[in-house]
């Protein structure tokens, strides 16, 4: 404690000084854009208590609003998807508009281009926060210090704005914090974090600790029921806006969108959810998704609050996997962001989504793992033809291992790596060097930030080539360091077969070959999983969709299964990550009485093959356990 005082005494001239607007007047030429990278600056813990105390606002909700805000980052001063900047996350944006979501290829892509969307007003919290402390919004922008009293003067107003107290005691803070996320949700949240305590290292190096008060029980307001059309727990207050099932042209019944009727799980069982992020604004997402010859998935949740919209009943098929067996067998779920911007994904947004996904993997019987917990990147192409043309998102920076420990399901493993792998690196060190995040300079390097995917290469040194995947770059295979190309990496809670090891070096099977990746006991990047692995056989083929045998139905072009055209060999190796029975959904009429389910017992294997998931027929591997 007498640490702690010392701390806000050393930093109460600071804070003085931000409110009067003269803030690092005489240490600007020493701090860089990040803000507190300067030996001279404070710690961010330390701005935190500084901030609460100069502003009167208690340091336990000026800490969880901020969690719940930006998990403490200042993703180098960069704005978020909306608008917003710094660990409070104050915002300027006059507008907010896009074309679409997820542009791009896939097989249920690019019928249709998305609609534009009008543009949508935004709160400007970061000028108000510039009036109130008298600190320029270009610093509040960039300057951590800066913009955490930013926030701390917010909370105040907010507070007094609602005639409460300014004072100690959290539980007369629940309008004021209500205000500053926007919704309810947001504010139990905080309350949540608040109870739990949280312990982080942020995207610059900073260690921060919420402390932990069980008893913080907030006043709060009565709030909304969920919608009663929608498939989402109540505490979730999820809005149904949905997505249409219309008949496009009156006289020809195979043209309509932008879903497909079923009747799951009674039909067909769900084994799959999928995370997507939209590639856009959440505004042009939902307007996307209300579109009747466009795509239609389950929900969309917004980044700034973890808002969620349900689109389409879960016992209706989405179009948004680019997978047809996938879409049918699968929840979509759409995420405000971008995966060139995914540094930004919010603790809001993954907490909202950590509780929708719970609930339905709970509900439906779908295991939380990493062979049913699929990102868009995840999903298998169809056919070789296809490959090239899926999705990369949510991408690199989406942290798996944050998001399953928020599922209740956290990933693990002895660190001893034998036969079976798990890919766990450390998010917050694992910065590797991406580029692409800068449409205007392709070839320029991203911001230094963690991330939950490693880099696989040809042989066990740091310098060799990067391992190729001839389906997504056809031709010459060559994989980049673009964030967009996801062809030599392997992600958070992936499971992999062991196939060498050299030093600190592990290989594992890939895509037909072997892949290295550098596993130092100083930094481990991954751990033993134990489990089961097939063999394949001489014959083998993988396959992107696992349908019955034979069909009495042609599926439309952009549904047939073919095997994948990757070279592979007897004895190679791969993990298991469940199994399937030959099932093809046919609806390619509006009436869907007409829609029918066809199956038979061909039984499949889900694998990982490469970043994505792929399917072998049983008759093709043997299988064994490992421990």
């Amino acid at each position: 404690m007498s640490n702690r005082r010392r701390a806000i005494g050393a930093g109460a001239a600071l804070v003085a000084a931000v409110a009067a607007g003269a803030v690092y007047a005489q240490q600007s030429s020493s701090l860089s854009a990040a803000g507190l990278q300067s030996s001279s600056s404070p710690t961010r813990q330390t701005a935190y208590a500084v901030a609460a105390k100069r502003y009167k606002v208690p340091e336990s909700v000026l800490l969880g609003v901020s969690y719940l805000e930006s998990r403490w980052d200042t993703n180098g001063g960069l704005p978020s998807v909306s608008g917003g900047y710094g660990p409070m996350h104050l915002t300027q944006v006059a507008a907010a508009s896009g074309g679409g979501i997820e542009q791009g290829g896939g097989d249920d892509f690019g019928a249709a281009a998305a609609p534009k969307t009008a543009a949508v007003a935004e709160p400007q919290t970061l000028p108000e926060a510039a009036r109130l402390t008298g600190v320029d919004v270009g610093k509040l922008r960039i300057n951590p210090v800066a913009n955490i009293a930013g926030g701390a003067a917010l909370l105040a107003k907010y507070q007094r704005d609602a005639h409460k107290p300014l004072g100690a005691d959290p539980a007369q803070w629940y309008a004021a914090v209500t205000r500053y996320g926007g919704t309810a949700w947001f504010a139990d949240e905080v309350f949540s974090v608040i109870r739990s305590g949280e312990t982080r290292t942020t995207d610059d190096g900073q260690r921060v600790t919420l402390a932990a008060d069980p008893k913080a029980a907030p006043v709060a307001a009565k709030g909304v029921a969920a919608a009663a059309a929608t498939d989402c727990p109540a505490s979730l207050k999820c809005e149904w806006i949905p997505a249409p099932y219309k008949q496009l042209d009156p006289k020809d019944p195979s043209k309509y969108g932008n879903h497909e009727k079923a009747n799951r799980p009674a039909q067909q069982k769900i084994d799959f959810i999928v995370i997507h992020d939209t590639e856009s604004s959440y505004a042009s997402a939902v307007k996307s998704v209300q579109d009747p010859t466009y795509l239609g998935w389950h929900f969309t949740i917004r980044s700034k609050d973890g808002h969620i919209a349900q689109h389409v009943r879960v016992k209706d098929v989405g179009k948004h996997a680019g997978n047809w067996y996938i879409n049918s067998k699968s929840i979509g779920v759409e995420h405000e962001g971008y995966v060139a911007k995914g540094a930004w994904y919010t603790e809001a947004m993954y907490r909202a989504s950590a509780k929708l996904v719970g609930h339905l993997a709970a509900t439906y019987g779908v295991p939380l793992d990493r062979g049913h917990i699929l990102g868009h990147d995840n999903v298998p192409g169809r056919a070789m033809s296809a490959v090239s043309q899926m999705h990369q998102d949510p991408g690199p920076y989406w942290d798996w291992a944050h998001y399953f420990s928020l599922l209740g399901k956290p990933l693990k493993g002895s660190t001893t790596v034998k036969s079976r792998v798990m890919i766990l690196p450390n998010y917050a060190k694992n910065k590797v060097a991406y580029t692409g995040c800068d449409s205007a300079h392709p070839s320029a390097k991203c911001p230094s930030h963690g991330g939950a995917s490693i880099m696989l290469r040809t042989k066990p040194g740091k310098t060799a080539p990067l391992v190729k995947d001839v389906g997504l770059h056809p031709g010459s295979g060559k994989a980049t360091m673009s964030v967009y190309d996801h062809s030599a990496r392997a992600s958070t809670g992936q499971t992999y077969a062991v196939a060498g090891k050299s030093g600190s070096w592990v290989a594992i099977w890939y895509l037909g070959q072997k892949a290295w990746f550098y596993n130092p006991r100083s930094n481990r990047t991954a751990v033993a999983a134990p489990g089961k692995i097939v063999t394949l056989k001489k014959s083998a083929k993988i396959w992107g969709m696992a349908y019955p045998a034979k069909l009495s139905v042609t599926p439309p072009a952009d549904r047939v299964a073919e095997p994948l055209k990757y070279t592979v060999a007897a004895g190679q190796k791969y993990a298991l990550l469940g199994s399937e029975t030959g099932e093809y959904y046919h609806s390619v009429t509006y009436d869907s009485t007409k829609h029918v389910l066809y199956k038979d017992s061909t039984k499949y294997y889900e694998i990982q093959f490469g970043h994505r998931a792929y399917f072998v027929k049983t008759s093709d591997v043997t299988v064994s356990t490992v421990g």
